[in-house]
């Protein structure tokens, strides 16, 4: 199956509004045993472990069940963690020596949608080859041979899971006695874990949105709506707030005046204190890190948006720490995948060995002005490589040289042109995305020639 031929499987797993095709129980059954059959054939003992956790959704009791019911039936064992933040599934696969793990979430999606992602047996989102075979697989599973009797797989449901994700966390606690913090659960899959956690290492916890009622999750909480949580730690007497999203892979803070503190602040922090060769952000990672960075000798490497890609180079490269503002950092050097509450135990260590704050993280990273302006175009691929509008991108570069920088890119799911300036005057970068914008524009209408690769 090519690229082209893939249907279901994204970046990060398959994702939909749950109960409408895909994620119907019959889907996910077939699902379910395409991965049975194919995990089975590449399973040198020809008996396969898999487990499956989930986040708060209503939707997820039915996947979870459809999901099991295809794996048992190509003989498959099932191990049933519960509710559980999608880091802590891929720990427990590796734990439990599992094949592989499943987590049933749609991340900070909202609660209607719901998602299937398949974690190898190291922990890591299996590989895009892998993925391909299982989907392919969905369309034969009709035809496989049955599995009958002793060879059928069985359910556990585990009883441990929680707790030993929760020792395996509070193992990299620092001491947070003294401080008085505010966690935003999300209703989502840290809603028990984060709590105890944080309780565990010392700190004084209120815990905020941590009663789920499968339809509550990422309902204008979280790390995708802090506002709430701004407003209690700035108007309460508190040292800061952490938000999660609904599985809980991610987390922002809010410092003691209510700023929020993102991902780019996390990873300049981190950077320092833990005295990293180079670290890997995307392309919409602000220049302000980049600059304060070299100003410590620490190279930046950006990607395309999306953790898949900012894993794929620190793996490729033997680096540790990357991420994205949005709170998903990666410490491959402790996991193999993003934990939002991991993050912001290692953020708040790192804090603590450079005896600073996120008050004086906040004021020291001011972010540079950032400009987005998108162009329908009619071809979005002959745009981005059309002789004008490159020469255009040039003397935009040329223009913002040391002061700024563009980034021009093709969306992913719409005929449009991402046009993003940014820089140190917010009126130069303004005017700079309204020329390179009206070129764009101008090419798209009059047809766009393409440089010569």
């Amino acid at each position: 199956m090519s690229d082209s031929d893939r249907q279901y499987f994204g970046t990060d797993g398959v994702r939909a509004v749950a109960g409408e095709f895909p994620l119907t129980a019959a889907w996910v059954m077939a699902l379910g045993a395409a991965a049975g059959e194919v995990l089975t054939r590449r399973s040198e003992s020809g008996k396969v472990s898999v487990v499956i956790g989930k986040d708060t959704r209503q939707s997820g009791d039915m996947l979870e069940a459809a999901l099991a019911a295809g794996l048992t039936a190509r003989g498959v064992n099932v191990i049933h963690v519960g509710v559980l933040p999608t880091p802590g599934v891929s720990y427990l696969t590796r734990y439990l020596g599992a094949d592989a793990g499943v987590v049933i979430s749609a991340s900070h999606n909202p609660y209607e949608d719901n998602g299937i992602k398949f974690f190898g047996a190291d922990g890591q989102k299996l590989s895009d080859a892998t993925e391909h075979e299982i989907e392919a697989a969905t369309l034969d599973v009709a035809e496989l041979a049955p599995v009958t009797g002793v060879d059928l797989g069985g359910v556990t449901n585990s009883t441990d899971a929680e707790r030993l994700y929760v020792q395996y966390l509070t193992s990299h606690a620092p001491d947070l006695t003294g401080l008085k913090i505010v966690l935003d659960c999300a209703n989502g899959a840290a809603y028990r874990v984060a709590p105890k956690v944080f309780q565990a290492a010392g700190a004084d916890v209120f815990a905020v949105y941590t009663t789920p009622d499968g339809r509550n999750i990422n309902r204008s909480c979280g790390s995708t709506h802090m506002d709430h949580l701004q407003a209690i730690v700035r108007n309460g007497d508190y040292d800061l707030g952490v938000a999660f999203d609904g599985d809980a892979d991610r987390a922002l803070f809010v410092d003691s005046r209510g700023n929020t503190v993102h991902g780019d602040h996390m990873l300049l922090l981190n950077a320092r204190a833990r005295q990293e060769a180079s670290v890997v952000a995307t392309i919409m990672t602000n220049m302000a890190l980049e600059v304060k960075l070299e100003e410590a000798g620490i190279p930046l490497e950006r990607t395309a948006v999306g953790d898949r890609y900012v894993h794929e180079r620190l793996h490729s490269k033997g680096l540790q720490l990357g991420g994205e503002q949005s709170g998903h950092v990666l410490f491959l050097d402790v996991s193999p995948t993003g934990d939002g509450v991991l993050t912001a135990l290692l953020t708040l260590a790192s804090m603590q060995k450079l005896d600073t704050t996120l008050d004086m993280l906040f004021d020291e990273l001011t972010m540079y002005p950032q400009t987005l302006v998108n162009v329908r175009v009619a071809d979005k691929k002959a745009i981005a490589r059309d002789a004008e509008v490159q020469l255009a991108v040039s003397r935009a570069e040329a223009q913002l040289a040391g002061k700024g920088r563009v980034n021009l890119r093709p969306s992913g799911t719409e005929n449009l042109i991402r046009v993003m300036v940014e820089g140190q005057d917010a009126a130069e970068i303004h005017e700079v995305a309204r020329v390179l914008a009206a070129v764009v524009e101008e090419r798209g209408l009059s047809g766009a020639v393409p440089v010569r690769p």
